[in-house]
């Protein structure tokens, strides 16, 4: 009896000492996962609205950079004209990327689902053009900006300079311009090419000339009638009406609605555009193409006597970081790489726009326009300012029909109005 208690005891003991051994394994195990998180083999997904060769091959450089140094890994995604729509989706799940770029609504848009970042060290640096746009009234820092937009027409300054053509400051102007170039050629270069197979490439022209229509002169300035929604929009009905003369007058590209931006740089270094609305690094590819031809830029032309042209801004591409995101502390810390001034500084040249932060210094292939033109002020886009959300989507297919000859010029300002309305409401 005694031996068989013996026994009975002895098992006990051997099963005691297996589950001692398999919760320290359990343990080791709960413990390996931990050391994996804290040795930074997560996954960052980013997204950006870079769109042109040059901007998304030096984000990708960072991008690998940052990765070496930190083992932190980047997803790095360009949606291109998709980007918005996927990011609304993203929005009503909550469930945006780690870091994602804001392109003009970082407070009216994305501003309940960013962190702060106001206690990061590059802010003291923010630009204070950028302030106004990236940091509220109690101090929240919604987003680094990696540039500022400075918009206005880009020119072929080779070609206007060779045909003696003066810079435009009003919209009159700039069309007896475009008049010259298409006299002066005998018809063979282009003086007006817009890639409107984009629609939003229409949109952005729209978006860009309404400001001198309807903000910046004295005598029609409808600030605030478009902000309490009571703008009479038959004042709209000019810009469709001049971009609709343009086209007629044949000052603009025959293909308009199938032309792609691919062909846009080939064709202007080959001397065939006078004018077109592109992104700061059109010029520097059109340079590589052809050292012999040099890309201005101007500020937008006013359309009213007396006015001043106007350069456009604001945001153009900024890293926000997810306030609910599992990584939210690494997604800092990429947003800290990326200020770094050395950093900055190859983003902003490789967009070809000035920087965010003032302790960067940009080699721009702009900087002489920019320079020419400093006295002129920069106003911010006019579709986040006085237009309700969505109504992007409208000026790019109002512009397209317009270009189709589906909707008058009349009809245009009708459905911009009905939309406005309707958008306000939501």
């Amino acid at each position: 009896m005694k031996n068989k208690n013996i026994i009975t005891l002895f098992s006990l003991f051997i099963v005691f000492a297996i589950l001692v051994v398999g919760c320290g394994e359990s343990e080791t195990s709960q413990e390996g996962s931990q050391d994996s998180h804290d040795n930074k083999q997560v996954t960052l997904t980013v997204y950006s609205t870079m769109n042109e060769d040059a901007e998304r091959e030096a984000y990708q450089e960072l991008a690998a950079a940052f990765e070496q140094e930190t083992g932190i890994s980047i997803d790095l995604n360009f949606p291109g004209d998709s980007y918005e729509d996927q990011m609304r989706v993203r929005m009503a799940a909550n469930d945006l990327p780690d870091l994602f770029d804001t392109h003009g609504w970082a407070i009216l848009r994305y501003g309940e689902y960013v962190a702060d970042l106001s206690d990061m060290d590059w802010v003291e640096h923010l630009d204070p053009a950028m302030e106004a746009i990236l940091k509220d009234e109690d101090g929240k820092v919604y987003a680094l900006p990696l540039n500022q937009a400075k918009d206005g027409i880009m020119y072929n300054a080779t070609l206007l300079d060779e045909y003696g053509i003066e810079l435009p400051t009003i919209i009159d102007e700039w069309i007896a311009a475009m008049e010259a170039i298409k006299e002066k050629s005998d018809g063979e270069f282009t003086p007006l090419w817009i890639p409107g197979s984009n629609r939003y490439a229409i949109a952005q022209i729209l978006d860009q000339l309404s400001t001198p229509l309807l903000v910046t002169a004295e005598d029609y300035n409808f600030e605030e009638e478009l902000l309490n929604g009571t703008f009479d929009w038959s004042y709209y009905t000019l810009l469709p009406e001049t971009l609709l003369d343009i086209k007629e007058r044949g000052l603009m590209n025959a293909d308009v609605l199938t032309a792609n931006d691919a062909q846009r740089v080939e064709l202007m270094a080959q001397n065939k555009i006078g004018f077109t609305f592109a992104g700061g690094a059109f010029g520097p590819a059109v340079t590589e193409l052809n050292p012999n031809v040099k890309v201005g830029t101007v500020p937008v032309p006013a359309f009213w006597e007396g006015d001043e042209p106007s350069w456009i801004g604001g945001e153009r591409h900024t890293v926000a970081a997810f306030k609910d995101s599992p990584y939210l502390e690494e997604a800092k810390q990429f947003i800290e790489f990326l200020a770094r001034p050395e950093n900055a500084k190859k983003m902003a040249e490789a967009t070809q726009l000035p920087a965010g932060l003032t302790n960067v210094e940009v080699d721009n292939y702009y900087n002489e326009y920019y320079e020419q033109w400093a006295h002129i002020k920069i106003q911010p886009y006019f579709d986040r300012v006085y237009l309700p959300s969505g109504m992007w989507d409208v000026y790019a297919v109002t512009g397209q029909e317009l270009m189709a000859g589906t909707l008058t010029p009349e009809q245009v300002s009708e459905m911009m109005e009905k939309e406005y309305h309707r958008l306000r409401a939501q």
